[in-house]
This record gives C-alpha cells, sequence and structure tokens, in this order.
C-alpha cells in the first residue's frame, strides 16, 4: 500500500502538447512489483513467423526560417510495419509543413491556435496541382512512394528508389513521384531499422495519427526572448479489428527563438531529435524532479493500451487529463488527454 500511495504522489507534470512510442525501463521502479513485471514482459515473438514488428521515423528541419519573417518547419513522418527478415509489409508516409510568422518588432503574427494539418489531411489543398502545376498532389506522390516501399528491405528500397539527385531512379514509381524523394526514402528506411516487436500480427492493419499545433509560440520582449514553437505528435498503432494489437507514441517540440527586432537567436541549422529520441535529455527527471523520463512514461501508456479498445482507451478514468487508473498513474504522471486524442483519431 504504501509503494502504491508512493507512485500516486509522483509530481504531475505537464505533457507539452501530447500525442506522441515504445520500451519501458524500469531500472528505478517503486510500483508494485506485479506491475513492474507487466511492464517489463516484451511479446514472445522469437518463434512466430506471423509477427511483424512496427516503426516509427520523424525528420525534421527549420533552417529555411528567416529572420524578422517567419520560423520555416518541414517534418516527414513514415511509419512501417516489417517482418522477421525485415521486408516491409505496411509503410504510410507523412509530413507537417508550417510557419510561424514574426515580424521586426518580434511580434508573433499568425494565428497560434489555427489548426494546424498534416499534408495528407490537406490533400488537394496542399496545392502542388494548383499552383505549381504537379500532375500528383504530394499525397499521392508520398502514397506512391509507400506502395513502392511494400516489399522491399530497408537496403533496397535505398539501392533502388531514388538516383543521385534525390529523385525517383524507377520509371514506375517516377510517373507519380516527381517530387525529392531522398527525405522520404530515408524516414522509411530509419522506420524500418528501428522497428521493434510490439505485439503486431500479419493481418493487422497499420494506422499513423499526428496532432501538431504552434499554439506555444509567444512574442519577444525587451528582456525575453520569442519561441515559435512546434509541436507535433504521433501514435503508430496496428488494429486486430478493433482491437490495439501495438501502440508507439512519439513526439517532436521544435522551437525557433527570436530577439524583440525578430533577428533568429536559435541555431536552425541543427538536428531536432523526437522525444524518444532525446531519452534521459529531456530532462523530466534531471530539472522536474519526475521518476520517469517521458519516452518511459509514453511507453507505459502504449503497453497499457495494447491489448485494448478504443472505447476502452477513451473510457480510462482520467482527472483533468491526468490518470486515475492506479496502475496506470504509477508510471504515467503526464496527462494522458493527448495520447487519448491521437488513439481517438486512428480509429476515426
Amino acid at each position: 500500500m504504501r509503494l502504491r500511495l508512493f507512485c500516486l504522489l509522483l509530481p504531475l507534470l505537464l505533457l507539452s502538447g501530447c500525442s506522441g512510442t515504445t520500451v519501458v525501463y524500469y531500472d528505478e521502479c517503486n510500483c508494485p512489483e506485479e506491475n513492474q513485471q507487466q511492464a517489463q514482459t516484451p511479446p514472445d515473438t522469437d518463434n512466430d513467423k506471423n509477427a511483424l514488428k512496427t516503426g516509427l521515423a520523424v525528420i525534421a528541419g527549420v533552417s529555411d526560417s528567416q529572420n524578422a519573417q517567419h520560423a520555416d518547419y518541414s517534418v516527414t513522418i513514415a511509419a512501417v510495419a516489417v517482418d522477421g527478415d525485415g521486408v516491409i509489409r505496411q509503410c504510410i508516409i507523412d509530413g507537417v509543413s508550417t510557419q510561424v510568422a514574426f515580424n521586426s518588432a518580434g511580434t508573433v503574427t499568425s494565428d497560434i491556435n489555427a489548426s494546424v494539418l498534416t499534408k495528407n489531411e490537406l490533400g488537394d489543398d496542399y496545392g502542388m496541382k494548383a499552383y505549381g502545376g504537379a500532375s500528383y498532389e504530394w499525397y499521392q506522390q508520398a502514397e506512391a512512394l509507400a506502395k513502392y516501399a511494400t516489399g522491399k528491405t530497408a537496403a533496397e528500397l535505398q539501392r533502388s528508389a531514388i538516383n543521385a539527385d534525390g529523385y525517383a531512379a524507377d520509371p514506375d514509381l517516377a510517373a507519380t513521384a516527381t517530387i525529392r524523394l531522398d527525405t522520404l526514402v530515408q524516414a522509411v528506411a530509419q522506420a524500418a531499422d528501428s522497428a521493434q516487436s510490439r505485439g503486431a500480427q500479419a493481418g493487422d492493419t497499420l494506422h499513423l495519427a499526428v496532432i501538431s499545433k504552434v499554439s506555444n509560440s509567444t512574442s519577444a520582449t525587451p528582456d525575453t526572448p520569442g519561441t515559435a514553437q512546434l509541436d507535433s505528435d504521433m501514435a503508430v498503432v496496428t488494429r486486430s479489428g478493433d482491437t490495439i494489437s501495438s501502440c508507439y507514441i512519439d513526439s517532436l517540440q521544435a522551437k525557433v527563438t527570436f530577439d524583440a527586432t525578430g533577428a533568429i537567436t536559435s541555431d536552425i541549422a541543427a538536428p531536432i531529435p523526437t522525444k524518444n529520441e532525446l531519452g534521459d535529455a529531456y530532462g523530466m527527471k534531471a530539472y522536474g524532479g519526475a521518476t520517469y523520463e517521458w519516452d518511459q512514461q509514453a511507453e507505459s501508456f502504449s503497453r497499457f493500451v495494447t491489448g485494448k479498445t478504443l472505447s476502452e482507451v477513451a473510457g480510462l478514468a482520467t482527472a483533468d487529463g491526468y490518470a486515475a487508473d492506479a496502475d496506470l498513474a504509477a508510471s504515467v504522471t503526464i496527462r494522458v488527454s493527448g495520447f487519448q486524442a491521437l488513439i481517438a483519431k486512428i480509429f476515426s
């Protein structure tokens, strides 16, 4: 009882733009022994020929940002399911392209509460056909690459898909995909190479959900720098009917800072890792006093919802967005409402 009370009193930390998947490490677990054992036990897939591994890769950049104009975000996201031989059996490619505008007074001029849709969600409204004269829209070209990747390993894809300039090398692929594909191919290959066994089986359906916002952006003052901030959270889920057979959640927090003259003060050429990639460097334990880091908590939630239906996930007991279920709250002290929103989006 003391251990459970201790777990429930863990610091409640806000999940910034939560929506975002993995394996939890309970080397410092203060939770009941039975919960610790349940969280540590991975799916037994070594001898299961029908088992699939799922992977996610996120490649983000802000290098096109301009002083006293805007922060420019380019995010490529790939989700895959691969078999035991490393062959990609399902693939989804999406992306986020958005800007946060600010002027020479360091004032944010964008509507930071506006919806931020992915390129697939924008569909024809992304504008490649209407304004760029393309024959196929971005989502159609990304889908063509995803279909091309299916049935290949990461190495085979990288070897055959693109030429030295980053464009489609295969004539059939090039007939639809006329954009540069090098970053998309890189994302798919990274997702395949990093895929892990999380419970998915052949016949399950792969899904990707992304929820983004820029509402945490702030204007500069004479004493405080401004921040243009994109929060993108993503979940890769496989479904067997109405049941979640595997789940992986990650999140991207991309910031561009600027002063009261609109001059950018951050390194716009620096890599932008996801929260899972940051691991302990994200700082919830070091600076927030948390027992578990963000990636561990996201993994705990992912394991908790695996085997559940949408209605069961939506019906999780919460209080102000935090888990009220004692077992879940023992290792997930951040808000889970954003995680629930990702699952709901997958089932919508």
